[in-house]
């Protein structure tokens, strides 16, 4: 298969489009038939690749795309995705004009960036969401300053035509959303739940003041532990991936909804070789083997995305078999143990990420070793390793 399919790569990564299909599935399920779905495809869409897992998201009939910044909201425009699109993060003052003349819709969340909106001067109204901090900390609204929020936007929102026509009303004010901080433990969700009771005060107060908005609060977490307060829309994320956002999360709901993978990363077996016992293996001899053995030589390391905190602990997958990484993670390389694996060669498959004959390792059983976060390493994967779509 390597030779046909990925002639002349040492690393490559390979996207499951039925398992993307599956998964987009899986939450349109989930949510009533009048909440839109919007898809979190910010980082590189998580490592799979921005501008192709967006594309597979249109297909599919997505709601909006969620990225993190104006350029990749812009890099997808370029490349011909008309969905809605909403800048999740900040968007800086100079850049707003690139978001309007892109119909590209941006998160709002302090009155720095409401004073940048004020300044234009256009015609078509750009589109916002108002972003609130309900209790995790980091960018929103806080609910003392709700009044003025909504004193502000009522002087940006048009009236009528005219003013429309002359600039002075500038702003559709498209959504109003919030983010939960602690949502992926079903074992107590008494945070959130303050947190959307906060959140219901905002929307109460947004309807009164006449704003007609697409009310979100929920990501992949949410969604599926709060299926009463969907509200307008849901942002997907990590789901759509075959990942769950958690150990709980799946070990609570992983039989019901049954997500599956869609990445499998894999690279070769460069070099072969036996080296007797009591040989040091690695930067700094850390590894010394403790019987005569059969080591594989593969050519990825820490500079790929497979983290030196892996170092001596980490397996992989060849022909099927596991096998344990041997000594320090280098930059371009590691070494691997396959004594009980019979005629391994230079040129076979190893598999870091996705399944191999019946065996398969997890992005949770690799995080779980290193007490590191599975969206760390899923989203740190060299962008530049090819991603095909299969």
């Amino acid at each position: 298969m390597y030779r046909k399919l990925h002639k002349g790569l040492r690393t490559w990564i390979e996207i499951d489009k039925k398992a993307i299909k599956h998964n987009f599935s899986v939450f349109k399920k989930l949510i009533p038939k009048t909440c839109k779905l919007l898809a979190v495809v910010k980082s590189n869409a998580y490592g799979h690749n921005l501008t192709e897992f967006s594309k597979e998201m249109e297909k599919l009939g997505v709601d909006f795309l969620g990225v993190d910044s104006i350029v990749e909201g812009l890099a997808l425009r370029r490349k011909g995705i008309k969905v809605p699109i909403l800048v999740l993060g900040y968007t800086l003052p100079e850049m707003l004009t690139e978001a309007l003349n892109k119909n590209i819709s941006i998160t709002v969340s302090s009155f720095e960036t409401l004073k940048g909106i004020k300044k234009l001067k256009n015609k078509t109204p750009l589109k916002i969401h108002i972003k609130v901090d309900t209790g995790m900390g980091r960018h929103g609204f806080l609910i003392e300053n709700m009044k003025k929020v909504i004193k502000i936007l009522k002087t940006l929102t048009p009236k009528n035509q005219s003013e429309l026509i002359s600039g002075q009303g500038n702003v559709k004010i498209e959504g109003l959303f919030t983010h939960f901080s602690s949502a992926k433990d079903p074992r107590d969700l008494n945070y959130t739940k303050s947190q959307i009771e906060k959140f219901d005060k905002w929307a109460e107060a947004f309807e009164k003041a006449g704003f007609n908005i697409i009310k979100h609060a929920c990501a992949t977490s949410g969604t599926i532990l709060f299926r009463d307060v969907h509200f307008d829309m849901v942002r997907i994320g990590i789901g759509l991936y075959g990942i769950y956002p958690s150990q709980e999360i799946e070990k609570t709901f992983g039989e019901k909804l049954n997500l599956k993978p869609v990445m499998t990363w894999k690279t070769i077996v460069s070099e072969v070789k036996k080296l007797p016992k009591g040989s040091k293996i690695g930067y700094d001899g850390t590894e010394i083997l403790k019987r005569d053995s059969v080591i594989a030589v593969c050519p990825i390391g820490y500079w790929h995305g497979f983290v030196r905190a892996l170092s001596g602990i980490g397996n992989v997958l060849v022909n099927g078999r596991q096998s344990k990484v041997l000594g320090r993670v280098c930059m371009d390389i590691i070494m691997i143990d396959t004594t009980h694996i019979k005629g391994v060669k230079v040129g076979d498959e190893v598999v870091i990420l996705g399944k191999s004959g019946k065996k398969s390792i997890g992005i949770n059983e690799i995080v779980g070793q290193i007490g590191a976060s599975g969206y760390e390493f899923i989203t740190r994967i060299n962008p530049l390793i090819k991603r095909f779509y299969i």
